[in-house]
Protein backbone atom coordinates (compact mmCIF):
# COMPACT_ATOMS: atom_id res chain seq x y z
CA UNK A 1 0.00 0.00 0.00
CA UNK A 2 1.50 3.30 -0.64
CA UNK A 3 2.00 5.36 2.07
CA UNK A 4 0.78 8.66 3.34
CA UNK A 5 2.87 11.80 1.89
CA UNK A 6 5.09 13.67 3.80
CA UNK A 7 4.32 17.31 4.37
CA UNK A 8 7.06 18.33 2.13
CA UNK A 9 5.48 16.09 -0.65
CA UNK A 10 1.92 17.81 -0.02
CA UNK A 11 4.22 21.33 -0.54
CA UNK A 12 5.43 20.25 -3.53
CA UNK A 13 2.63 18.88 -4.99
CA UNK A 14 0.98 22.44 -4.57
CA UNK A 15 3.57 24.15 -5.88
CA UNK A 16 3.47 21.87 -9.29
CA UNK A 17 -0.60 22.78 -8.96
CA UNK A 18 -0.19 26.28 -9.31
CA UNK A 19 2.73 25.86 -11.99
CA UNK A 20 1.16 23.66 -14.23
CA UNK A 21 -2.70 24.16 -13.37
CA UNK A 22 -2.23 28.05 -12.03
CA UNK A 23 -4.73 26.79 -9.33
CA UNK A 24 -3.80 27.89 -5.92
CA UNK A 25 -4.58 26.42 -2.48
CA UNK A 26 -3.53 28.15 0.78
CA UNK A 27 -2.63 26.06 3.78
CA UNK A 28 -6.35 25.04 4.81
CA UNK A 29 -6.37 22.74 1.92
CA UNK A 30 -3.49 21.26 2.69
CA UNK A 31 -4.85 17.70 4.24
CA UNK A 32 -7.33 17.96 0.80
CA UNK A 33 -4.23 17.69 -1.33
CA UNK A 34 -2.74 14.77 0.57
CA UNK A 35 -5.84 12.96 -0.21
CA UNK A 36 -5.28 13.42 -3.84
CA UNK A 37 -1.82 13.17 -4.13
CA UNK A 38 -2.26 9.63 -2.14
CA UNK A 39 -5.05 8.50 -4.37
CA UNK A 40 -3.07 9.01 -7.51
CA UNK A 41 0.05 7.39 -6.18
CA UNK A 42 -1.62 4.43 -5.11
CA UNK A 43 -3.91 4.31 -8.44
CA UNK A 44 -0.26 4.03 -9.99
CA UNK A 45 1.26 1.86 -8.24
CA UNK A 46 3.94 4.32 -7.18
CA UNK A 47 4.98 5.78 -3.89
CA UNK A 48 4.53 9.85 -3.31
CA UNK A 49 7.44 11.13 -4.33
CA UNK A 50 7.84 8.51 -7.85
CA UNK A 51 4.24 10.22 -8.54
CA UNK A 52 5.78 13.85 -8.03
CA UNK A 53 8.27 13.00 -10.59
CA UNK A 54 6.16 11.92 -13.05
CA UNK A 55 3.76 14.94 -12.79
CA UNK A 56 7.11 17.29 -13.13
CA UNK A 57 7.69 15.79 -16.22
CA UNK A 58 4.75 15.50 -17.58
CA UNK A 59 3.14 18.95 -19.50
CA UNK A 60 0.34 21.22 -18.15
CA UNK A 61 -1.53 19.52 -20.79
CA UNK A 62 -1.22 15.77 -20.40
CA UNK A 63 -3.61 13.49 -19.34
CA UNK A 64 -2.44 13.20 -15.78
CA UNK A 65 -2.84 17.08 -15.39
CA UNK A 66 -6.04 17.24 -16.90
CA UNK A 67 -7.56 14.54 -14.75
CA UNK A 68 -6.31 16.51 -11.38
CA UNK A 69 -7.60 19.32 -12.96
CA UNK A 70 -11.63 18.07 -12.84
CA UNK A 71 -11.09 16.45 -9.24
CA UNK A 72 -9.70 20.19 -7.65
CA UNK A 73 -12.45 22.27 -8.87
CA UNK A 74 -15.97 22.78 -8.72
CA UNK A 75 -17.51 22.01 -11.55
CA UNK A 76 -21.05 22.05 -10.30
CA UNK A 77 -23.68 24.09 -11.96
CA UNK A 78 -27.12 23.94 -13.32
CA UNK A 79 -28.91 25.78 -16.63
CA UNK A 80 -29.18 29.77 -16.68
CA UNK A 81 -27.00 30.08 -13.19
CA UNK A 82 -27.10 33.86 -12.84
CA UNK A 83 -29.80 34.49 -15.19
CA UNK A 84 -29.53 37.99 -15.10
CA UNK A 85 -26.55 37.76 -17.07
CA UNK A 86 -28.62 35.49 -19.56
CA UNK A 87 -30.96 38.38 -19.96
CA UNK A 88 -28.07 41.04 -20.43
CA UNK A 89 -26.76 38.72 -23.08
CA UNK A 90 -29.88 38.46 -24.49
CA UNK A 91 -30.94 42.28 -24.80
CA UNK A 92 -27.53 44.07 -24.52
CA UNK A 93 -24.50 41.98 -25.93
CA UNK A 94 -26.05 40.01 -28.69
CA UNK A 95 -28.37 42.56 -30.65
CA UNK A 96 -25.02 45.02 -30.12
CA UNK A 97 -22.78 42.16 -31.89
CA UNK A 98 -25.18 41.58 -34.44
CA UNK A 99 -25.82 45.09 -35.44
CA UNK A 100 -21.43 45.27 -35.41
CA UNK A 101 -20.62 42.64 -37.67
CA UNK A 102 -21.58 42.54 -41.29
CA UNK A 103 -24.23 40.52 -42.32
CA UNK A 104 -23.29 36.95 -42.74
CA UNK A 105 -20.27 37.42 -40.60
CA UNK A 106 -20.09 34.68 -37.89
CA UNK A 107 -20.85 36.14 -34.08
CA UNK A 108 -18.14 33.93 -31.83
CA UNK A 109 -19.31 33.38 -28.35
CA UNK A 110 -16.61 31.56 -26.02
CA UNK A 111 -17.83 29.71 -23.02
CA UNK A 112 -13.95 29.20 -20.63
CA UNK A 113 -14.33 26.37 -18.31
CA UNK A 114 -17.71 25.03 -18.95
CA UNK A 115 -18.05 21.97 -16.96
CA UNK A 116 -20.84 19.83 -18.29
CA UNK A 117 -22.79 22.10 -20.22
CA UNK A 118 -24.86 24.20 -18.77
CA UNK A 119 -24.13 27.41 -19.52
CA UNK A 120 -23.02 27.06 -22.60
CA UNK A 121 -26.50 25.36 -23.87
CA UNK A 122 -28.12 27.70 -22.04
CA UNK A 123 -26.58 30.33 -24.28
CA UNK A 124 -27.62 27.83 -27.13
CA UNK A 125 -31.22 27.84 -26.25
CA UNK A 126 -31.16 32.20 -25.38
CA UNK A 127 -29.85 32.52 -29.02
CA UNK A 128 -32.57 29.77 -30.16
CA UNK A 129 -35.44 31.53 -28.59
CA UNK A 130 -34.56 35.37 -29.00
CA UNK A 131 -32.32 35.28 -32.54
CA UNK A 132 -33.74 32.55 -34.54
CA UNK A 133 -33.17 34.41 -37.74
CA UNK A 134 -29.76 34.85 -36.81
CA UNK A 135 -28.55 31.65 -35.64
CA UNK A 136 -27.08 29.70 -38.67
CA UNK A 137 -24.17 33.12 -37.84
CA UNK A 138 -24.21 31.99 -33.94
CA UNK A 139 -21.13 29.93 -33.05
CA UNK A 140 -20.54 28.63 -29.55
CA UNK A 141 -17.54 26.77 -28.03
CA UNK A 142 -17.09 25.80 -24.80
CA UNK A 143 -13.65 24.84 -23.45
CA UNK A 144 -12.93 22.94 -20.41
CA UNK A 145 -9.95 20.58 -18.74
CA UNK A 146 -12.02 17.77 -17.53
CA UNK A 147 -12.48 15.02 -20.01
CA UNK A 148 -15.25 13.39 -18.21
CA UNK A 149 -17.07 16.19 -17.98
CA UNK A 150 -17.04 17.08 -21.58
CA UNK A 151 -18.34 13.70 -21.84
CA UNK A 152 -21.23 14.28 -19.63
CA UNK A 153 -22.17 17.49 -21.62
CA UNK A 154 -21.90 15.67 -25.41
CA UNK A 155 -24.45 13.16 -23.75
CA UNK A 156 -26.84 16.33 -23.06
CA UNK A 157 -28.29 13.72 -20.46
CA UNK A 158 -29.16 16.09 -17.13
CA UNK A 159 -30.90 15.44 -14.21
CA UNK A 160 -33.37 17.46 -12.15
CA UNK A 161 -30.71 19.74 -10.18
CA UNK A 162 -29.41 21.01 -13.31
CA UNK A 163 -32.96 22.43 -13.71
CA UNK A 164 -34.40 23.61 -10.60
CA UNK A 165 -33.98 27.17 -12.02
CA UNK A 166 -34.95 26.37 -15.57
CA UNK A 167 -38.54 27.90 -16.69
CA UNK A 168 -41.05 24.90 -17.37
CA UNK A 169 -42.25 25.98 -20.39
CA UNK A 170 -38.20 25.66 -21.99
CA UNK A 171 -37.78 22.97 -19.88
CA UNK A 172 -40.72 21.69 -22.08
CA UNK A 173 -39.79 22.93 -25.27
CA UNK A 174 -36.06 21.84 -25.09
CA UNK A 175 -35.82 18.61 -23.07
CA UNK A 176 -37.35 15.11 -23.47
CA UNK A 177 -38.21 13.44 -19.87
CA UNK A 178 -36.25 9.85 -19.96
CA UNK A 179 -36.82 7.69 -16.79
CA UNK A 180 -35.06 9.66 -13.93
CA UNK A 181 -33.01 12.33 -16.47
CA UNK A 182 -33.94 15.18 -19.00
CA UNK A 183 -32.35 14.30 -22.42
CA UNK A 184 -31.63 17.99 -24.31
CA UNK A 185 -32.94 18.53 -27.76
CA UNK A 186 -30.39 17.57 -30.70
CA UNK A 187 -30.70 21.07 -32.32
CA UNK A 188 -29.32 22.98 -29.40
CA UNK A 189 -26.28 20.06 -28.75
CA UNK A 190 -25.49 20.79 -32.44
CA UNK A 191 -25.02 24.45 -31.34
CA UNK A 192 -22.22 23.97 -29.18
CA UNK A 193 -18.44 22.54 -30.09
CA UNK A 194 -16.76 21.68 -26.98
CA UNK A 195 -13.00 21.07 -26.69
CA UNK A 196 -10.28 20.09 -23.47
CA UNK A 197 -7.99 23.14 -22.79
CA UNK A 198 -5.82 23.94 -19.96
CA UNK A 199 -6.51 27.43 -19.57
CA UNK A 200 -3.81 28.30 -17.66
CA UNK A 201 -1.77 26.78 -20.15
CA UNK A 202 0.01 29.14 -23.00
CA UNK A 203 -1.05 26.87 -25.71
CA UNK A 204 -4.56 27.33 -24.87
CA UNK A 205 -5.11 29.67 -27.95
CA UNK A 206 -8.53 31.47 -27.22
CA UNK A 207 -8.97 32.44 -31.15
CA UNK A 208 -7.43 35.19 -33.34
CA UNK A 209 -6.96 38.59 -32.53
CA UNK A 210 -10.66 40.38 -32.16
CA UNK A 211 -12.30 37.22 -33.47
CA UNK A 212 -14.46 37.09 -30.21
CA UNK A 213 -17.81 38.49 -29.58
CA UNK A 214 -18.78 37.30 -26.14
CA UNK A 215 -16.39 35.57 -23.31
CA UNK A 216 -17.95 33.79 -21.01
CA UNK A 217 -15.66 32.92 -18.19
CA UNK A 218 -17.47 32.19 -15.07
CA UNK A 219 -16.12 31.16 -11.59
CA UNK A 220 -12.91 29.94 -12.82
CA UNK A 221 -10.41 32.94 -12.24
CA UNK A 222 -11.31 32.87 -8.49
CA UNK A 223 -9.03 29.34 -8.85
CA UNK A 224 -6.17 31.32 -10.06
CA UNK A 225 -2.93 32.68 -8.92
CA UNK A 226 -3.01 36.55 -9.88
CA UNK A 227 -0.24 36.24 -12.12
CA UNK A 228 -2.09 33.10 -13.96
CA UNK A 229 -5.76 35.05 -13.77
CA UNK A 230 -3.82 38.25 -15.66
CA UNK A 231 -2.17 36.17 -18.14
CA UNK A 232 -5.65 34.10 -19.05
CA UNK A 233 -7.42 37.69 -19.38
CA UNK A 234 -4.71 39.10 -20.85
CA UNK A 235 -5.23 35.90 -23.86
CA UNK A 236 -8.91 36.71 -23.71
CA UNK A 237 -8.73 40.11 -24.26
CA UNK A 238 -6.52 39.85 -27.29
CA UNK A 239 -9.03 37.56 -29.12
CA UNK A 240 -11.98 39.59 -27.65
CA UNK A 241 -12.99 42.32 -30.42
CA UNK A 242 -13.29 45.74 -29.49
CA UNK A 243 -16.83 46.43 -28.08
CA UNK A 244 -16.75 42.68 -27.45
CA UNK A 245 -18.86 41.70 -23.75
CA UNK A 246 -17.09 39.51 -21.11
CA UNK A 247 -19.02 37.82 -18.37
CA UNK A 248 -17.40 36.96 -15.18
CA UNK A 249 -18.93 34.87 -12.29
CA UNK A 250 -20.88 37.41 -9.92
CA UNK A 251 -18.04 37.25 -7.25
CA UNK A 252 -15.16 38.30 -9.55
CA UNK A 253 -14.15 41.28 -10.95
CA UNK A 254 -11.18 42.79 -13.14
CA UNK A 255 -9.84 45.10 -10.52
CA UNK A 256 -6.07 44.70 -10.35
CA UNK A 257 -6.00 42.81 -13.14
CA UNK A 258 -6.92 44.22 -16.41
CA UNK A 259 -7.41 48.11 -17.41
CA UNK A 260 -9.07 47.10 -21.20
CA UNK A 261 -12.56 47.02 -20.11
CA UNK A 262 -15.53 49.23 -19.21
CA UNK A 263 -17.46 48.35 -16.28
CA UNK A 264 -21.41 47.95 -17.45
CA UNK A 265 -23.83 47.40 -15.04
CA UNK A 266 -27.73 46.55 -16.49
CA UNK A 267 -30.40 44.45 -15.53
CA UNK A 268 -28.96 43.98 -11.67
CA UNK A 269 -25.80 42.08 -13.02
CA UNK A 270 -22.21 43.61 -13.39
CA UNK A 271 -19.65 42.62 -17.02
CA UNK A 272 -17.56 44.30 -19.30
CA UNK A 273 -16.68 45.86 -22.62
CA UNK A 274 -13.78 45.78 -23.99
CA UNK A 275 -12.33 48.94 -25.04
CA UNK A 276 -11.24 50.07 -28.45
CA UNK A 277 -7.36 50.05 -27.57
CA UNK A 278 -5.66 47.49 -25.27
CA UNK A 279 -2.72 48.65 -22.92
CA UNK A 280 0.50 46.79 -23.02
CA UNK A 281 0.95 43.63 -21.54
CA UNK A 282 3.07 43.95 -18.08
CA UNK A 283 4.32 41.45 -15.93
CA UNK A 284 2.21 41.03 -13.04
CA UNK A 285 3.81 42.44 -9.59
CA UNK A 286 2.45 42.25 -5.81
CA UNK A 287 1.76 45.80 -4.86
CA UNK A 288 4.98 47.31 -3.29
CA UNK A 289 5.69 48.70 0.53
CA UNK A 290 3.09 51.79 0.83
CA UNK A 291 5.05 54.58 0.16
CA UNK A 292 3.43 56.70 2.77
CA UNK A 293 1.69 56.07 5.76
CA UNK A 294 -0.51 58.66 8.28
CA UNK A 295 0.64 58.59 11.82
CA UNK A 296 -2.80 56.92 12.81
CA UNK A 297 -1.71 53.92 10.89
CA UNK A 298 1.59 53.31 11.76
CA UNK A 299 2.72 49.72 11.85
CA UNK A 300 0.26 48.59 9.22
CA UNK A 301 1.29 47.44 6.38
CA UNK A 302 -1.27 48.62 3.87
CA UNK A 303 -2.79 51.69 2.15
CA UNK A 304 -5.53 52.67 -0.03
CA UNK A 305 -3.17 52.22 -2.64
CA UNK A 306 -3.18 48.30 -2.18
CA UNK A 307 -6.96 48.15 -1.82
CA UNK A 308 -8.07 50.84 -5.01
CA UNK A 309 -5.66 50.94 -7.42
CA UNK A 310 -5.06 48.24 -10.01
CA UNK A 311 -1.98 46.03 -9.40
CA UNK A 312 -0.51 46.94 -12.70
CA UNK A 313 -1.15 50.89 -12.36
CA UNK A 314 1.36 50.70 -8.43
CA UNK A 315 3.88 49.02 -10.85
CA UNK A 316 4.06 52.04 -13.47
CA UNK A 317 3.79 54.43 -10.64
CA UNK A 318 6.99 53.06 -9.33
CA UNK A 319 9.17 51.77 -12.39
CA UNK A 320 9.82 53.50 -15.37
CA UNK A 321 7.37 52.75 -18.44
CA UNK A 322 8.15 50.13 -21.42
CA UNK A 323 8.13 52.06 -24.49
CA UNK A 324 4.69 50.88 -26.36
CA UNK A 325 5.20 49.70 -29.18
CA UNK A 326 4.11 52.17 -32.28
CA UNK A 327 0.23 51.78 -32.97
CA UNK A 328 -1.15 50.44 -36.57
CA UNK A 329 -2.55 53.05 -38.63
CA UNK A 330 -6.29 52.20 -37.77
CA UNK A 331 -5.57 51.98 -33.65
CA UNK A 332 -3.88 54.83 -34.41
CA UNK A 333 -6.08 57.38 -33.82
CA UNK A 334 -7.68 55.69 -30.86
CA UNK A 335 -4.58 54.40 -28.94
CA UNK A 336 -5.01 55.90 -25.14
CA UNK A 337 -1.96 58.53 -24.46
CA UNK A 338 0.21 56.66 -21.59
CA UNK A 339 0.11 58.26 -18.13
CA UNK A 340 2.89 60.50 -17.47
CA UNK A 341 4.60 59.52 -14.13
CA UNK A 342 5.99 61.76 -11.66
CA UNK A 343 7.82 61.86 -8.65
CA UNK A 344 5.28 60.07 -5.74
CA UNK A 345 4.04 62.51 -4.17
CA UNK A 346 4.18 62.83 -0.34
CA UNK A 347 0.65 62.98 1.80
CA UNK A 348 1.82 62.67 5.60
CA UNK A 349 0.72 65.78 5.99
CA UNK A 350 -2.67 65.80 4.36
CA UNK A 351 -3.24 62.47 6.04
CA UNK A 352 -2.60 63.97 9.33
CA UNK A 353 -5.35 66.75 8.61
CA UNK A 354 -7.90 64.56 7.37
CA UNK A 355 -7.26 62.41 11.13
CA UNK A 356 -8.02 65.71 12.73
CA UNK A 357 -11.16 66.55 10.22
CA UNK A 358 -9.50 69.84 9.33
CA UNK A 359 -10.68 69.18 4.99
CA UNK A 360 -9.67 72.58 4.25
CA UNK A 361 -6.40 72.61 5.37
CA UNK A 362 -6.12 69.22 3.45
CA UNK A 363 -7.05 70.01 0.39
CA UNK A 364 -4.98 72.93 0.97
CA UNK A 365 -1.98 70.53 1.51
CA UNK A 366 -2.87 68.59 -1.78
CA UNK A 367 -2.96 72.16 -3.74
CA UNK A 368 0.63 72.63 -3.23
CA UNK A 369 1.80 69.46 -5.36
CA UNK A 370 2.55 70.42 -8.61
CA UNK A 371 0.39 69.52 -11.66
CA UNK A 372 1.75 66.25 -12.48
CA UNK A 373 1.41 64.99 -8.94
CA UNK A 374 -2.11 66.24 -8.24
CA UNK A 375 -3.22 63.99 -11.15
CA UNK A 376 -2.17 60.87 -9.28
CA UNK A 377 -5.12 58.44 -8.41
CA UNK A 378 -4.07 58.57 -4.56
CA UNK A 379 -4.18 62.35 -4.58
CA UNK A 380 -7.62 62.29 -6.48
CA UNK A 381 -8.77 60.30 -4.02
CA UNK A 382 -8.06 61.83 -1.08
CA UNK A 383 -9.24 65.61 -2.45
CA UNK A 384 -12.25 63.87 -3.33
CA UNK A 385 -13.38 62.55 0.05
CA UNK A 386 -11.84 65.91 1.89
CA UNK A 387 -14.14 67.66 -0.63
CA UNK A 388 -17.34 65.67 0.37
CA UNK A 389 -16.31 65.46 3.95
CA UNK A 390 -16.31 69.31 3.44
CA UNK A 391 -19.52 69.56 2.24
CA UNK A 392 -18.25 70.87 -1.60
CA UNK A 393 -20.19 67.95 -3.16
CA UNK A 394 -19.70 69.21 -6.67
CA UNK A 395 -16.13 69.75 -6.45
CA UNK A 396 -15.90 65.87 -5.32
CA UNK A 397 -18.37 64.67 -7.94
CA UNK A 398 -15.67 66.28 -10.28
CA UNK A 399 -12.62 65.02 -8.59
CA UNK A 400 -14.09 61.58 -8.81
CA UNK A 401 -14.92 62.13 -12.24
CA UNK A 402 -11.26 62.65 -13.31
CA UNK A 403 -9.98 60.13 -10.98
CA UNK A 404 -12.15 57.23 -12.74
CA UNK A 405 -10.78 58.50 -16.15
CA UNK A 406 -7.70 57.35 -14.94
CA UNK A 407 -8.98 54.03 -12.91
CA UNK A 408 -12.55 53.01 -14.49
CA UNK A 409 -12.49 50.29 -11.78
CA UNK A 410 -11.75 52.48 -8.56
CA UNK A 411 -14.14 51.50 -5.73
CA UNK A 412 -13.66 54.10 -3.59
CA UNK A 413 -14.08 57.15 -5.88
CA UNK A 414 -17.81 55.30 -6.63
CA UNK A 415 -18.42 55.00 -2.86
CA UNK A 416 -17.41 58.97 -2.80
CA UNK A 417 -20.05 59.85 -5.20
CA UNK A 418 -22.25 57.41 -3.83
CA UNK A 419 -22.50 60.25 -1.02
CA UNK A 420 -22.56 63.19 -3.56
CA UNK A 421 -25.33 61.51 -4.79
CA UNK A 422 -26.87 61.33 -1.09
CA UNK A 423 -26.50 65.14 -0.98
CA UNK A 424 -28.01 65.77 -4.12
CA UNK A 425 -31.42 63.44 -2.65
CA UNK A 426 -31.12 61.65 -5.83
CA UNK A 427 -30.98 58.18 -4.11
CA UNK A 428 -31.15 55.64 -6.98
CA UNK A 429 -27.49 57.14 -8.13
CA UNK A 430 -26.15 56.55 -4.80
CA UNK A 431 -27.60 52.68 -4.47
CA UNK A 432 -25.94 52.66 -8.10
CA UNK A 433 -22.40 53.41 -7.21
CA UNK A 434 -22.18 52.09 -4.03
CA UNK A 435 -23.31 48.40 -5.81
CA UNK A 436 -20.66 49.32 -8.45
CA UNK A 437 -18.20 49.84 -4.87
CA UNK A 438 -19.75 46.92 -3.52
CA UNK A 439 -18.71 44.18 -6.53
CA UNK A 440 -15.41 45.97 -7.32
CA UNK A 441 -14.13 45.53 -3.72
CA UNK A 442 -16.79 42.69 -1.62
CA UNK A 443 -14.30 43.26 1.26
CA UNK A 444 -15.19 47.09 1.28
CA UNK A 445 -17.25 47.69 4.48
CA UNK A 446 -19.02 51.24 3.90
CA UNK A 447 -20.89 50.93 0.81
CA UNK A 448 -23.10 48.27 2.50
CA UNK A 449 -23.39 50.46 5.38
CA UNK A 450 -24.29 53.38 3.23
CA UNK A 451 -26.65 50.84 1.26
CA UNK A 452 -28.33 49.58 4.71
CA UNK A 453 -29.06 53.01 6.07
CA UNK A 454 -30.54 54.46 1.99
CA UNK A 455 -32.69 50.89 2.19
CA UNK A 456 -33.38 51.74 5.98
CA UNK A 457 -35.00 55.53 5.34
CA UNK A 458 -37.12 54.06 2.53
CA UNK A 459 -38.70 51.16 4.25
CA UNK A 460 -36.82 48.37 2.54
CA UNK A 461 -36.65 46.19 5.41
CA UNK A 462 -35.49 43.40 3.07
CA UNK A 463 -32.24 45.00 1.94
CA UNK A 464 -31.98 46.80 5.26
CA UNK A 465 -31.19 43.52 6.75
CA UNK A 466 -29.00 42.14 4.23
CA UNK A 467 -27.02 45.21 3.82
CA UNK A 468 -26.53 46.11 7.32
CA UNK A 469 -25.68 42.46 7.90
CA UNK A 470 -22.82 42.47 5.57
CA UNK A 471 -21.57 46.02 7.09
CA UNK A 472 -21.31 44.48 9.98
CA UNK A 473 -19.72 41.57 8.96
CA UNK A 474 -16.81 43.58 7.02
CA UNK A 475 -16.76 46.56 9.56
CA UNK A 476 -15.16 43.80 12.14
CA UNK A 477 -11.97 43.26 9.78
CA UNK A 478 -12.22 46.57 7.73
CA UNK A 479 -8.41 48.20 7.52
CA UNK A 480 -7.94 50.65 9.51
CA UNK A 481 -6.16 53.18 6.63
CA UNK A 482 -9.75 53.08 5.11
CA UNK A 483 -11.71 53.72 7.51
CA UNK A 484 -9.52 56.69 8.32
CA UNK A 485 -10.43 57.45 4.40
CA UNK A 486 -13.99 56.79 4.62
CA UNK A 487 -15.79 57.10 7.55
CA UNK A 488 -15.93 60.97 8.01
CA UNK A 489 -14.14 60.71 11.58
CA UNK A 490 -16.04 57.88 13.20
CA UNK A 491 -14.13 55.69 14.53
CA UNK A 492 -14.93 51.37 14.28
CA UNK A 493 -16.43 51.01 17.14
CA UNK A 494 -19.25 53.87 16.11
CA UNK A 495 -19.49 52.41 12.96
CA UNK A 496 -20.14 48.41 14.54
CA UNK A 497 -22.61 50.05 17.42
CA UNK A 498 -24.12 52.02 14.73
CA UNK A 499 -24.69 49.05 12.40
CA UNK A 500 -26.02 46.66 15.49
CA UNK A 501 -28.91 49.59 16.86
CA UNK A 502 -29.82 49.50 13.01
CA UNK A 503 -30.22 45.43 13.55
CA UNK A 504 -32.00 45.68 16.50
CA UNK A 505 -34.27 48.02 15.28
CA UNK A 506 -35.06 46.13 12.72
CA UNK A 507 -35.90 43.36 14.47
CA UNK A 508 -32.99 41.13 14.49
CA UNK A 509 -30.33 41.09 16.93
CA UNK A 510 -26.56 41.49 16.35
Amino acid sequence: MTALPALAEVVRFRDLIAERLGLQFDESKLGTLATVLHQHAHAQRVNCTHHLLNLAHASGTSEAWYRLAGELTVTETYFLRNSDQFIACRDIALPNRLACRADGETIRILCAGCASGEEPYSLAMVASEHFAYALPRIAITALDVSAAMLDKAARGRYTHWSLRDFPPDMRARWFKPEAESFVLDPAIRAKVQFEQHNLAHDSCDFGAPDSLDIVFCRNVLMYFSPEQAQAVIARITRALAPDGYFFLGHAETLRGLSHDFHLCHTHGTFYYQRKNSITPAQPFAPPPVPRWQPAAVLGDTRWVAEIQRASDRILALSVPAPTPAAPTAPQAAAATPPLALAPAPDLHRALEYLQREQYGQALAQLGTLDAAQALDPDVLLLKAVSQSHGGALDAARATCHALLERDELNAGAHYVLALCCEGAADLGAAVEHDRTAAYLDPGFAMPHLHMGLLARRQGNTAHALRDLSQALALLLKEDPSRLLLFAGGFKREALIALCRAELASLGTPA
